[in-house]
C-alpha cells in the first residue's frame, strides 16, 4: 500500500459513499469528523488510525449533503409524490437533445431538457421560490431558438420519475436520480414552452456542433445514416442513434465506440501526441500540450460524463510524465477514480463509471499475461540471428504485434465488463475480441480523417471533401464489420442479471487468476483452498436462491396485456399474447432479453385482437418461437391473418387448440370449435394453469356473451388467482363467474390509456363489495408470481407484496 498509497484513500472514500445509503444526519457526521480529524493533523502516532475513518466519513458526507433535502424550497417538499398541472421558471441546464424512436412503424421524435428551477406555480395558484432540477420532455422536435443558459417558463403534468414497468427493464427513475433530478415534465407540444430571457448569443458548443456537422457533409450527397453514424462518433450527436440502428453495434460490442469514452479520449491523444512528437517536441511537454487539446474537444462534445471521466485518466497520466515521476497505472487509476468522485460521489453508482473502471483495472492486470503470450507468438527461432530472419516476417512482425496487441487488449476489456454487461445490459458478447479488432482500428481512421476535414473545411473545403469520402467509407466499414459479426453463430448472448455476490466472485477469480496470485509459491495451499471455498459458497448461495420455482408476470400494456411464464420442471418459457406492434419494441422485447431469453419456446395467441396480438409477426421475428398456438376460431384483424399466413409459408411449428387441450401445465378452458361470437373478445381463449399446489386463471379480456358460455361449458372454474383484461364493451368477472373461480386474488389488467382500458368506478366498487385482494396493473405495474410446490407470491413493481400464507387460516 506504500507504493500506491491512493489505492487506500480511494478505497476508504468509496466505502463511505456506499454507507451514505443508511441514513444519519448530517450534524453528527460533521462532528465526527471534525473530531478525528484533530488527532490525525496533530498526533502522528494516531494518524494512520484516525484517516481512514475520516475519509469515510469524507465520502459519506459528499454524498448525503447532495441528496438531504436542506431547503424548505425543495422541489421534493412542494410537488409530494402526485401528478399535478403545474407551472415553472428556470435556467436551462443543457441545450435539448431529441431522441428518435419507432411508433407503429412512424418516426417520433422527443425532445427533452434539464431545468434548475428558480420557481414554481401549481394550477391557478401563486408563484413561489423552488430549488432542484426537473427533466422537461415534449414530442416533437423543438426549433434551434432553445439552447443552454435562456430562462424558460414551461407548463405541464409534474410527477415523479417513474421506475420500471417490469422487472429487468430499464430504471429511468434510478438514472435520473444518480444526476440528482427526481421529477419529471411532460408538456402536450412546444407551445408550452416560452423563453423569458435569453444570454447574447448561443453557447461555443453549440455553434461548433452546428458548423462541424456541415463541415463533415462537405462533398457528400445526402446526410444518410453513414453520415449520422460519424457525427455521433466524432461529435457525440446521438440523436439518430435509434434501438434499430444501435442494435448491430451492441450485439458485436462496438457501441462503446459511439460514447466519448476513454477508447475516443485515448485515440484523440494519440493523434496529438503523434503529431507533436513527430515536430520533436519533448515527451513532458507534449503532455501538456496534448490536455488543453482534449479538454477543448470534450468541451465541444457537451461535457458528457463518459469524456470527463477518461480525460481526468488522460490527465492524470500526462501531468505524471511532466513532473518526471515513476509512472504507476494502477495508482493513477484510483487517483483519478477518487479526483471524480470527490467532484461527483453518485457517478460511483452509474453503469458508464464501474465499466470503464473495472475495465481499465483488468486491462491493466490482465495485459502482462498476454503480453507475454504475444511475445511467444511472435518470435523466431533463438539461435537464429536476426539478420537471418526472412525480411518479410520482419516486416510483418511490427503490424502484426499491432493487430495482436489489439485483439488481446479487447479480450481483455471484456473479460472486465462481462458481469457488469450481464447486470446492466442482460447481454454477453464472445464476439467482442474479433469484432473490436476492425471497429477500434477503423474508429482511429475515422477520426483522423474528421478531424483532418474540420481543420482543412475553412480553408481548402476541396481537402475537407476527400477526407469525408474517406471518413464516410471507412464508417461504412464499422457497420459493415459490426453487422457481420453480430451475425456470427455465438456472438451473442441474452442473459439474467447476476447477483452482486457473483459480480463480486467473478473479478476475484478472475484477477486471482490472471494476476497469478492463486500460483504462488508462498502459502499457495491456501489460497487454492480459499478460493475453492468461496466458489462452493458461491454454489450454495445461487442453489438457494434459485429453487424450484415457476414464475409468472403479467405484462401491463396501452390496451393489452401479455403473460410470460417461465416453468420450474424443464425450463421452458412462454408468453401468451404479445400486445401491439409498439408493446413489442419498447416492453415485451426488453422483458424477454432481461430474462434471459434468446429462443421462447412457445407462443400463443388467444384471439386476434391487435391490441393483444397485433406484434406477433414482430416478435416472432426477434425471438424465432419454437411452437406457435392459435385458436380455431377465425378473426379478422389483418395482422393476425398476415401472421397465420408467415406460419404457413414458414418451418415454424403451428398448431391449433381448442376447448380440453392440455399443453405443458397449461389446460384450455374455452372456446370450443363450435364458437361463434361476432367480437374477437368473446372468442378470446381461456387457460387455467396448474403448479403444483397453485391454479391460475387467465381469462384475456373475455366479453361478456363468452364469459356465460364459459360458466355453461365448464363445471370446475376454481382457481387461487385469476387474471382479466378489459373487454372493449361489458366488464370483466361477472357475479357469477366470481363466485365459481373463488379467487384468493383478483388481477384487472388494465391502463390509463387508452380510457375505455381503465376499469371504472363501477366495476372497482362491486370487486371492492367481494372483500377479495384486487390489483390494477395501471396502478402496480407488471406483476410477477413465484410459484412452488408449497406457496405462491405476488410482487408487483408498486412494492405490493402478498402471499399464500396470508390466506391460512389459524
Amino acid at each position: 500500500m506504500l507504493k500506491r498509497p491512493l489505492v487506500l484513500v480511494a478505497f476508504w472514500y468509496t466505502a463511505g459513499i456506499l454507507l451514505a445509503r443508511c441514513s444519519a444526519p448530517l450534524p453528527i457526521l460533521f462532528s465526527l469528523a471534525f473530531l478525528l480529524l484533530i488527532p490525525a493533523l496533530t498526533c502522528p502516532r494516531w494518524r494512520l488510525v484516525c484517516l481512514c475513518p475520516v475519509l469515510l466519513l469524507a465520502g459519506w458526507i459528499n454524498l448525503a449533503q447532495r441528496e438531504a433535502v436542506l431547503s424548505p424550497r425543495d422541489i421534493r417538499r412542494l410537488a409530494g409524490t402526485n401528478e399535478a398541472i403545474v407551472t415553472i421558471r428556470g435556467k436551462l441546464h443543457e441545450t435539448p437533445h431529441q431522441r428518435l424512436h419507432k411508433q407503429n412503424d412512424i418516426e417520433v421524435w422527443t425532445s427533452m431538457a434539464q431545468v434548475d428551477l428558480t420557481e414554481l406555480r401549481p394550477n391557478r395558484s401563486d408563484w413561489q421560490p423552488a430549488f432542484g432540477s426537473v427533466m422537461v420532455s415534449v414530442k416533437e422536435l423543438l426549433s434551434d431558438n432553445f439552447f443552454r443558459g435562456q430562462i424558460v417558463e414551461i407548463t405541464g403534468i409534474l410527477r415523479p420519475a417513474k421506475g420500471p414497468i417490469a422487472e429487468g427493464l430499464f430504471d429511468y427513475r434510478q438514472y435520473l436520480q444518480q444526476q440528482g433530478i427526481y421529477y419529471q415534465l411532460h408538456t402536450e407540444s412546444s407551445g408550452d414552452w416560452q423563453i423569458l430571457s435569453s444570454p447574447g448569443s448561443r453557447p461555443l458548443e453549440d455553434r461548433f456542433t452546428t458548423w462541424a456537422k456541415k463541415a463533415l457533409a462537405l462533398g457528400l450527397p445526402v446526410a444518410d445514416q453513414t453520415l449520422h453514424l460519424e457525427w455521433a462518433l466524432t461529435l457525440g450527436w446521438k440523436a439518430a442513434l435509434t434501438e434499430e440502428v444501435s442494435e448491430p453495434f451492441i450485439r458485436a460490442a462496438t457501441y462503446h465506440i459511439f460514447a466519448v469514452d476513454g477508447l475516443r479520449i485515448a485515440i484523440v491523444s494519440g493523434i496529438f501526441f503523434v503529431l507533436l512528437r513527430v515536430l520533436r517536441v519533448p515527451r513532458a511537454a507534449c503532455g501538456i500540450l496534448v490536455i488543453p487539446a482534449l479538454i477543448f474537444y470534450a468541451a465541444m462534445t457537451g461535457w458528457p460524463a463518459s469524456a470527463i471521466r477518461a480525460l481526468v485518466m488522460v490527465a492524470v497520466i500526462y501531468v505524471g510524465w511532466a513532473l518526471k515521476r515513476p509512472s504507476d497505472m494502477i495508482n493513477s487509476l484510483f487517483v483519478a477514480a477518487l479526483i471524480i468522485l470527490v467532484w461527483e460521489p453518485r457517478q460511483l453508482f452509474q453503469a458508464g463509471f464501474q465499466l470503464s473502471f473495472f475495465v481499465v483495472l483488468c486491462i491493466i492486470l490482465i495485459w502482462p499475461v498476454f503480453d507475454q503470450l504475444t511475445l511467444r507468438l511472435l518470435r523466431h527461432d533463438p539461435l537464429l540471428p536476426e539478420e537471418l530472419v526472412p525480411k518479410w516476417q520482419r516486416w510483418l512482425k511490427i503490424p502484426a504485434r499491432y493487430l495482436l496487441d489489439l485483439f488481446f487488449s479487447s479480450i481483455a476489456a471484456w473479460l472486465g465488463s462481462i458481469p457488469l454487461a450481464a447486470y446492466y445490459f442482460h447481454i454477453i458478447t464472445p464476439a467482442s475480441g474479433p469484432a473490436n479488432v476492425p471497429a477500434v482500428f477503423l474508429c482511429g481512421l475515422v477520426l483522423i480523417a474528421n478531424l483532418c476535414s474540420l481543420l482543412l473545411a475553412a480553408w481548402f473545403p476541396w481537402a475537407a471533401e476527400l477526407f469525408n469520402h474517406a471518413g464516410w467509407f471507412l464508417m461504412r466499414g464499422i457497420e459493415n464489420s459490426s453487422q457481420w459479426s453480430a451475425s456470427w453463430p455465438a456472438a451473442y448472448y441474452y442473459v439474467p442479471s447476476p447477483s452482486l455476490f457473483s459480480i463480486i466472485v467473478y473479478y476475484v477469480l478472475l484477477l486471482a487468476i490472471f494476476t497469478g496470485w492463486i500460483f504462488r509459491k508462498e502459502q499457495r495451499n491456501w489460497r487454492i483452498t480459499g478460493v475453492a471455498f468461496l466458489v462452493i459458497v458461491w454454489c450454495s448461495v445461487y442453489a438457494l436462491q434459485h429453487p424450484s420455482i415457476t414464475r409468472v408476470t403479467i405484462l401491463p400494456m396501452n390496451g393489452g396485456h401479455a403473460v410470460f411464464a417461465k416453468s420450474s420442471t424443464d425450463g421452458k418459457t412462454w408468453l401468451i399474447d404479445t400486445g401491439n406492434k409498439t408493446s413489442v419494441e419498447m416492453m415485451v422485447k426488453p422483458f424477454l432479453q432481461a430474462q434471459g431469453v434468446n429462443r421462447l419456446d412457445h407462443l400463443l395467441l388467444s384471439h386476434g385482437e391487435i391490441s393483444y396480438t397485433g406484434g406477433s409477426q414482430l416478435l416472432s421475428e426477434i425471438v424465432s418461437p419454437r411452437l406457435v398456438y392459435t385458436s380455431p376460431i377465425r378473426f379478422r384483424s389483418p395482422d393476425y391473418v398476415n401472421f397465420l399466413k408467415v406460419l404457413e409459408s414458414t418451418r415454424t411449428r403451428h398448431e391449433n387448440i381448442s376447448c380440453g387441450d392440455h399443453i405443458g401445465g397449461w389446460t384450455v378452458l374455452y372456446p370450443p370449435d363450435t364458437t361463434t361470437f361476432a367480437r374477437a373478445s368473446d372468442n378470446a381463449m381461456v387457460l387455467r394453469g396448474d403448479f403444483a399446489s397453485t391454479r391460475l386463471l387467465l381469462l384475456s379480456n373475455l366479453g361478456g356473451l363468452g364469459q356465460n358460455a364459459l360458466l355453461e361449458r365448464t363445471k370446475d372454474l376454481h382457481a387461487d388467482i385469476v387474471v382479466a383484461g378489459l373487454p372493449n364493451e361489458g366488464e370483466p368477472l361477472n357475479d357469477l363467474l366470481l363466485d365459481a373461480i373463488r379467487p384468493k386474488i383478483i388481477i384487472i389488467a388494465d391502463a390509463d390509456f387508452p380510457a375505455n382500458k381503465r376499469a371504472g368506478r363501477k366495476l372497482q366498487q362491486r370487486l371492492a363489495a367481494k372483500d377479495i385482494p384486487v390489483i390494477y396493473t395501471r396502478h402496480s405495474e407488471a406483476v410477477t408470481l413465484s410459484i412452488t410446490a408449497r406457496a405462491w407470491e405476488l410482487n408487483a413493481m408498486d412494492g405490493t407484496r402478498i402471499s399464500s400464507s396470508a390466506f391460512i387460516k389459524p
